[in-house]
């Protein structure tokens, strides 16, 4: 066998075996390996087409990297309309929608299938002989902007089907989840740079990229639920179809109930009006569809709309408070955030007190001022947001809030660079950033310091234990037992928890360590390419952006970070107290405590993100997915759990408080 014959067998196994882990990641909830172990995977195709660009094919795992920046969105027509649904906004709706479609059947029993309306961006993908031939925006129903090279880069769209089809065109939502929302909003946030007003939005704008690459970078999913056009294969009904699409490779929505009677999907509809906060991503309603392809055949279509679907839509939620005061707070990286204090009120499920109002031209632009009457939402049922000032609730008392020249903390004049919307202080040493970088540095993202929240904190800066992150590691017994609320055993527990910190893994340390611009994700790429702390650290530029995720802006901020004296002698400081510095597998926990074990989350944990529960349960050798079962060992329950929860009862799987999943993680 020739060496290309060769390689194009060793490519043509290492394609399904990448695509067998993306269905099981993306569409199952179900990864069998690491993400070091797939990527390897990736790191030996791009290996092997980058030696042989001869045998790369379209449908390649590879294609979804990112391609050339793109000069424009060309129109493209679909295959069948993307017609919009009409709305329904009560139960009197929904029951009139269900008397016109029990009239045009004339007495036929009727099912009607039920799903989540995901708050997204419609897309239309078509597949020829079973590979992505083309994906689009919707339009206006009839004509769509192609957007294929972006789709590409989205790990839950198959580019190959799991067995070919001669034509297919399948309708779905592309989203952003909420905690990826709410990252991206905190980056943009950092670099002065819009933010988006929901995720709904953040995902448009992510797809409607010119270059793939910045799509790539953005945590985008979708749920396909639709067939618009098929050739070679014929479906009963609705749901079949949805069944026969995740068995091609398409990840849907496991939130799909089927019934025969409007009563039982009007009682369904209601039950999501507060569950939907649990979803970690955005609904705005449910759709309600006749479950019989012949049914809907014989009830056709108006001129915009089919008459077999309606979307019933939830009420906004939204509240009437008073903002109290307006407070400016200084980030690591010195930009300045006002925060609206506010009279505390209930708002889609939770009560809210404070509204992150960003930076001065939106304060300026909604015309905020202490004292005013104000609207609140949730964007995206996640961040509590001012929408509106109720300017004829106003009485003469309220006060303009005037932003300072100079840092609240440290005094230094502030900047505002140019084309960024936010004020920083440049001051490298300001008391606030200081302080901001370690509550940083002890995260759970970053070197994962249990016991030492920003209270703690706060109080070793105040009684002079410590001035840095570094001064961490010098802490001793008889320092902590003299403070208050500080025990023997509580002092001890921290002790032990900063030097089980010690061994976190060199991306951990990257991290916490508060570069501008470098994220997790990119953290872990700078690790495994510079394998060191000092290599990264005398990396010039241009070596830098030969790592996949560092752009030109991260580059540089990197170099400038290692170039300041303070850093350095933070570095030093750090690798005198033996944390680690070297990228090594033995870096890794070796504890394998939730080995064979699954988890469910549901319900809002006090002191977890979703993420971050689901990291310490991998990092333990257990697994999480989305849906409970009989193979389901654990089901972790916050406050407001859904349906999740009554399953778990139901077939008596252990539930544990968050009380309970903190003791077992620790």
């Amino acid at each position: 066998m020739s060496s290309i014959e060769k390689a194009r067998a060793e490519l043509d196994s290492l394609r399904r075996e990448i695509e067998e882990h993306d269905y099981r990641y993306y569409v199952l909830d179900d990864p069998v390996i690491d993400d070091s172990q797939y990527d390897q995977l990736m790191k030996r195709l791009l290996q092997l087409e980058k030696e042989y660009p001869q045998l790369v094919t379209p449908d390649s795992p590879s294609q979804r990297v990112g391609g050339q920046v793109q000069e424009g969105f060309k129109p493209v027509r679909h295959l069948a309309p993307m017609l919009s649904l009409g709305n329904s906004f009560d139960e009197g709706e929904l029951r009139d929608f269900d008397r016109r479609v029990r009239a045009a059947l004339a007495g036929q029993s009727v099912e009607y299938v039920v799903e989540l309306k995901i708050d997204g961006l419609a897309i239309s993908l078509v597949y020829e002989k079973g590979i992505f031939v083309r994906g689009a925006t919707r339009g206006n129903g009839e004509m769509g902007e192609d957007i294929t090279q972006n789709l590409k880069t989205v790990g839950s769209i198959p580019l190959r089907l799991r067995r070919p089809v001669d034509r297919l065109e399948v309708r779905g939502e592309a989203y952003m989840p909420k905690d990826a929302f709410a990252d991206l909003n905190a980056r943009r946030e950092e670099r002065g740079e819009p933010l988006f007003a929901n995720p709904r939005n953040a995902a448009a704008g992510s797809l409607r990229q010119l270059d793939p690459g910045i799509t790539a970078q953005r945590r985008i999913s979708t749920f396909i639920y639709a067939i618009g056009h098929v050739e070679g294969q014929a479906l009963p009904n609705h749901y079949a179809g949805l069944q026969w699409l995740k068995e091609l490779g398409f990840r849907t929505n496991p939130e799909v109930q089927v019934f025969d009677h409007i009563s039982k999907v009007i009682e369904y509809v209601n039950s999501w009006q507060q569950r939907r906060f649990d979803l970690p991503y955005a609904i705005d309603g449910l759709v309600i569809k006749v479950n019989s392809i012949e049914q809907q055949e014989a009830l056709g279509f108006t001129a915009k709309s089919p008459r077999w679907a309606i979307a019933y839509k939830f009420p906004a939620e939204k509240a009437i408070t008073r903002v109290e005061d307006i407070k400016l707070t200084v980030g690591r990286t010195g930009v300045l955030t006002p925060t609206a204090f506010l009279t505390p009120v209930a708002v889609a499920g939770s009560t809210v007190s404070r509204a992150v109002l960003h930076n001065e031209d939106i304060i300026k632009k909604k015309d905020i001022r202490i004292g005013d009457t104000v609207v609140v939402h949730k964007a995206g049922d996640v961040i509590p947001e001012i929408v509106e000032v109720l300017v004829d609730k106003r009485r003469g008392q309220e006060r303009e809030f005037i932003y300072p020249d100079h840092c609240p903390e440290c005094g230094t004049q502030l900047v505002r660079a140019a084309g960024e919307v936010a004020h920083r202080c440049p001051n490298t040493q300001c008391p606030a950033r200081n302080r901001e970088g370690i509550f940083h540095f002890v995260s759970r993202g970053a070197m994962d310091i249990e016991g030492l929240g920003p209270a703690v904190v706060t109080q070793l800066l105040r009684e002079g234990l410590i001035s840095d992150a570094a001064d961490l590691y010098s802490l001793k017994f008889e320092d902590l037992i003299e403070l208050e609320r500080f025990g023997e055993k509580s002092a001890q527990n921290l002790l032990n928890a900063i030097e089980d910190s010690k061994e976190r893994p060199l991306s951990r340390l990257i991290f916490a360590l508060g570069i501008r611009h470098v994220g997790q994700t990119a953290a872990k790429k700078l690790a495994e390419h510079f394998g060191s702390l000092d290599g990264l650290a005398r990396a010039t530029e241009e070596e830098l952006l030969a790592v996949y995720e560092v752009g030109p802006k991260m580059a540089e901020s990197i170099v400038k970070w290692f170039a300041q004296e303070n850093n350095i002698k933070l570095l030093n400081k750090l690798i005198f107290a033996g944390v680690n510095t070297a990228h090594e597998e033995t870096s890794k926990t070796s504890d394998e405590s939730l080995a064979g074990k699954t988890f469910v989350l549901t319900g809002t944990l006090a002191d977890f993100t979703r993420r971050q529960a689901k990291a310490a349960i991998e990092a333990r050798g257990g697994k999480v997915t989305s849906s409970v079962s009989k193979k389901t060992d654990f089901v972790v329950v916050g406050e407001n759990p859904g349906s999740k929860y009554e399953k778990a009862q139901s077939l008596g799987i252990e539930i544990l408080t968050e009380e309970k999943f903190k003791k077992l993680v620790n």
